[in-house]
């Protein structure tokens, strides 16, 4: 699996949210609204989610393995950074 794409939208208002990504695998499958957080800990991706009828929150879709969610932080870190130095922001 290769991530083909990255698209990155950098949220201007203040908060936790950062910015908002969506990733192509392999030139054939789209995923949209990964959300850069910034945590007590620093920065990480949130996968797409949507609140359940028991008000809790539940991915939509998501990476089996840990490697498989780094590997996908790992390029949106990247582009977000990119996008930073472009707008002039770090």
């Amino acid at each position: 699996m290769q991530i083909t794409d990255v698209r990155l939208r950098l949220i201007e208002k203040e908060g936790k949210m950062k910015a908002v990504a969506s990733i192509t695998i392999d030139d054939v499958f789209v995923v949209h609204d990964i959300k850069v957080i910034e945590g007590e800990k620093g920065l990480f991706i949130a996968m797409p989610s949507r609140k359940a009828s028991d008000s809790e929150y539940r991915d939509i879709a998501h990476p089996l393995n840990s490697e498989v969610r780094d590997y996908i932080s790992g390029c949106i870190m990247e582009k977000y950074h990119e996008a930073l130095q472009e707008a002039g922001k770090e």
